[in-house]
């Protein structure tokens, strides 16, 4: 039986929808049973809905070990996509508990029960952007660069993975850029979907690295079906600018691109203000190393994922047409 943590995230929804094709029993955690309703969405969207009562779904948190353990019970593989993501510095400690505890607590349980492989999803936050450029798997963690309080708790996250891995557990860790997928439109790339349909007229100088969330799912099953272990993968398809993704996603929601750039003096702006707002209500939304990455041109390689896992990633027109349709539909 395969269990996925953090079943109703983008990852997690999606890696549920690919594995219920499938004859293998699944397991999945929850949090909030609403979250499961956006689960069913997806299914329904995918003209799935009948394997939707195929996945066994687990109320539990990977920061409490005795829910966390009746989880496993009978588990052969995991898929741990569970994790807090936040760039607030005041979140900081919740980003430890929940991302290195919390992951250790899942390898923990791992080790303990005997489970034959860990794929354990990170992110590109955790690679240092030096020496290679593009970045490459050879660009390892520098605690010297100027890291963000997600990256650093994600990082944390990775060091208990290869622990894992030195005790006998065979572990795949992908790395992936900005997740482009159904659902979750308050989140993570659907805050880009967000913007547009708002008719946002800002946009920011920088670049980044981006992959389909059906793209990233189907390397991860390959991944774990195959013989490969003790590996990293950047697992991306394309490097655009976040101009060219707001500009196509316009296109296809039919509204209008944002045509202004942000300059990096009204973004110094932005963020002071912040910081004073973040003194009086104890939340950030704006950082400096935000603002930094959003100005920031960065590349990355995937050469590695096509060699080893023959990976061709779907054109990112046709990932946002897809996306845009769902939204458009729901």
């Amino acid at each position: 039986m395969i269990l996925v943590t953090g079943g109703t995230g983008l990852v997690g929804s999606h890696l549920l929808l690919k594995l219920s094709e499938g004859d293998e029993s699944v397991k999945a955690t929850y949090r909030s049973r609403d979250r499961i309703k956006g689960v069913e969405k997806l299914f329904t969207f995918a003209k799935a809905q009948s394997r939707f009562s195929k996945i066994t779904w687990i109320q539990a948190d990977i920061t409490d070990i005795p829910l966390l353990t009746i989880a496993f019970k009978d588990i052969t593989q995991v898929y741990h996509c569970a994790a807090l993501i936040s760039f607030d510095p005041y979140d900081f400690n919740k980003l430890i508990k929940t991302n290195v505890e919390g992951t250790a607590n899942v390898v923990n349980l791992c080790l303990a029960n005997g489970i034959t492989k860990l794929c354990h999803l990170s992110t590109i936050a955790a690679l240092s952007k030096l020496p290679n450029t593009p970045v490459n798997e050879e660009n390892h963690w520098d605690p010297n660069e100027d890291n963000s309080v997600y990256a650093i708790s994600k990082y944390g996250a990775e060091t208990e993975v290869w622990r894992a891995s030195q005790e006998d557990l065979d572990v795949l860790i992908f790395s992936p850029g900005i997740i482009l997928g159904e659902g979750h439109l308050n989140e993570g790339s659907g805050k880009l979907f967000n913007r547009v349909l708002r008719e946002d007229r800002y946009y920011p100088a920088g670049a980044s690295a981006f992959i389909d969330v059906k793209d990233l799912v189907n390397i991860m099953i390959y991944g774990m079906s195959s013989a490969i272990k003790n590996e990293r993968f950047i697992a991306i398809s394309h490097n655009y600018s976040f101009k060219q993704i707001l500009t196509e996603i316009a296109r296809c929601l039919s509204k209008k691109a944002p045509a202004q750039l942000i300059s990096r003096k009204l973004l110094g702006l932005l963020v002071g203000l912040d910081r004073i707002r973040g003194v009086f209500t104890g939340k950030r939304k704006l950082t400096a190393n935000m603002a930094n990455s959003a100005s920031h041109v960065q590349t990355f390689s995937n050469q590695k994922l096509v060699d080893s896992l023959h990976f061709s990633p779907a054109s990112i027109e046709s990932t946002i047409q897809r996306i845009a349709r769902y939204h458009n539909t729901n």
